[in-house]
């Protein structure tokens, strides 16, 4: 159990990092991205340190509600730039953040590192959780601040372009995946950290970071072998994205699948000029600043409206070039290396239960210890409450060497 100081820095830092977001229609943060120069520290100099998860640069992070730095009696916060490679093999620059308990880690072994894969931010620079935490809104605040309490180091990437000079490459399995097992290796690396190579690695993500950490168990062992991976914890997981369009196009996350187009078509250099209308292509060049809460920008239209021919997004990556794009993003063909809880709701609105359910199957096909928890909570949003509760147990049987139970069998 955290002690009462920690206990009264996690509310802090709740309070301090989230805000309530009903009624919220527009991110701050996103006002005038266009005509903003990335702040000095997200960008990146000629030359990059020699090896992934090197830092280029780091600072302590100031949160916008806590201006006095009341959670820094429990909680260690760094903003970082640290070295990546992209989905074509090219480094890059991506920021992120690493919060550290102040308190000695009393558990076994070493403290823990969670690689924690956010959720859904929008696509435009301000949206970056690094720079939310001191600028607007970071949403998935209480979470973090669930895992801190127990102990845990979290590393949290902004993803490739997120933050940094490029477009986000929203959605992007491989860029995704090696932005969140870099953000480990960073934060083990970091001085005064108290992490090191030996310290035990576990992935959590929801929605995109449910896909975001579900790569980076994928690919941690061919990618980061080094890493003491336990296990994962993914929630919602947008493994096959050729579920979506069908899902949400017309919703009110609408704004969701151009995002993964924008993002996309950006890191497989796809011009889109042919593909779109004129609404199209002044929609597309408006959404490459909005982060999460502009979603009312594009809510419940119809992808009809904004493509040249006249087809739907479900038609459109039926395609090439999109077709290849798509199956390229498909999670579920590589083992994960330790076990995988697999979280997701039957009335998810977003991402259709099926599409985890699937996911788990072609785990276990592979050999995978997996299981799938299934609930009933109301949609996509709701989910994320089941996925954030179920983290905790799973975690600490995983740290604490206890055998994983698995799903496979019933699957």
């Amino acid at each position: 159990m955290p002690s009462t100081r920690l206990g009264t820095a996690v509310a802090a830092l709740a309070t301090a990092i989230l805000v309530p977001l009903v009624g919220a229609t527009t991110s701050t943060a996103a006002e005038g991205a266009a005509e903003e120069t990335l702040p000095p520290f997200y960008q990146a100099p000629a030359t990059l340190p020699p090896a992934d998860g090197d830092i280029v640069r780091s600072e302590p992070i100031r949160y916008l509600l806590d201006p006095a730095g009341v959670t820094d009696v429990a909680f260690d916060s760094t903003r970082i730039l640290y070295r990546s490679t992209n989905r074509t093999g090219e480094p890059h620059a991506v920021s992120g953040s690493v919060l550290v308990p102040e308190a000695p880690w009393i558990g076994p072994g070493r403290r823990p590192v969670i690689g924690y894969a956010v959720g859904t931010q929008g696509v435009g620079d301000t949206c970056a959780p690094s720079r939310l935490f001191s600028e607007s809104i970071e949403y998935e605040a209480l979470f973090m601040a669930g895992l801190l309490a127990r102990g845990y180091a979290l590393a949290v990437t902004d993803y490739e372009g997120l933050g940094t000079a490029g477009m986000h490459t929203y959605m992007d399995r491989v860029s995704q995946g090696h932005a969140v097992l870099d953000a480990v290796r960073a934060a083990q690396r970091l001085p005064g950290s108290g992490l090191t190579a030996t310290s035990p690695v576990g992935f959590y993500g929801y929605s995109q970071g449910g896909a975001a950490a579900a790569s980076a168990a994928e690919l941690a062992a061919s990618y980061a072998p080094e890493l003491k991976v336990k296990g994962s914890v993914v929630g919602a997981v947008p493994a096959d994205l050729t579920a979506l369009p069908g899902a949400i196009d017309g919703s009110l996350w609408a704004e969701f699948t151009w995002f993964a187009i924008a993002g996309l078509s950006a890191s497989y250099d796809v011009d889109m000029a042919g593909y779109l209308n004129d609404a199209g292509a002044k929609m597309f060049a408006e959404i490459s600043d909005d982060c999460v809460f502009d979603l009312f920008n594009a809510a419940f239209t119809d992808s009809r409206e904004f493509t040249a021919d006249g087809s739907n997004l479900e038609e459109l990556i039926g395609v090439e070039p999109f077709r290849s794009m798509i199956a390229d993003q498909r999670i579920g063909r590589i083992r994960p290396s330790a076990p995988v809880l697999v979280s997701h709701s039957l009335l998810d609105d977003i991402v259709p239960h099926r599409v985890g359910k699937q996911l788990a199957t072609d785990w276990c096909d592979r050999g995978a210890k997996v299981r799938l928890s299934t609930n009933a909570t109301p949609l996509h949003v709701g989910g994320m409450l089941n996925n954030a509760t179920e983290v905790y147990g799973f975690f600490e049987a995983r740290f604490a060497g206890l055998p994983a139970t698995s799903s496979c069998w019933r699957l």
